[in-house]
């Protein structure tokens, strides 16, 4: 059964930049090669500037591997990267390197953010990470998302035009 609310609570175990005590919480189920997803990465760094710490913001995994074929493998390094403290780091050089996310790509990243590459590429090569990618896709097919980006402003999904001005609107009336 889907819903447009979100069905995982936003907890412990989401990547999340923002006020701890933010009135609004935006979480995004994103394909690291998803050219709307890519689109929305600077909107989303924008909003959270403007924002700043009313804002809550998560990111979830929602690699569409029919369309995208390197974007699982993206959502594995980046979750890699996370166990060693670099998940936004990692996930920005992806968005800003979006149209370069073959493996040597990706783990080229992870050595210019200082990152163990040899533990990374041992993580990846054993899909450690593939159940977290796995369960970020599924808590978003469960809660509405087919397509991606997908957005929800404290729980209820978005559906309006994220890519002008309808987002910010639409959290500005949660803070008001």
């Amino acid at each position: 059964m889907t819903t447009n609310q979100l069905t995982l609570p936003v907890g412990p175990r989401d990547h999340a930049q923002g006020g701890t005590h933010a009135i609004v919480t935006l979480v995004e189920y994103g394909d690291y090669e998803c050219p709307h997803c890519g689109k929305a990465y600077p909107i989303i760094k924008n909003i959270q500037r403007h924002f700043g710490a009313k804002l809550n913001f998560v990111y979830r995994n929602f690699p569409l591997n029919q369309v995208h074929p390197h974007a699982e493998l993206a959502a594995e390094v980046a979750e890699a990267a996370a166990a060693q403290n670099k998940f936004w780091e990692m996930h920005d050089s992806i968005f800003e390197h979006q149209r370069a996310l073959e493996p040597r790509d990706l783990f080229g990243y992870a050595h210019k953010l200082g990152l163990d590459v040899e533990r990374i590429t041992l993580e990846v090569e054993r899909r450690l990470y593939l159940p977290r990618v796995k369960e970020d896709f599924e808590s978003g097919a469960a809660s509405g998302v087919s397509g991606t980006p997908g957005f929800f402003i404290n729980g209820e999904r978005f559906t309006g035009d994220w890519s002008g001005t309808g987002l910010s609107d639409a959290i500005t009336k949660h803070i008001k």
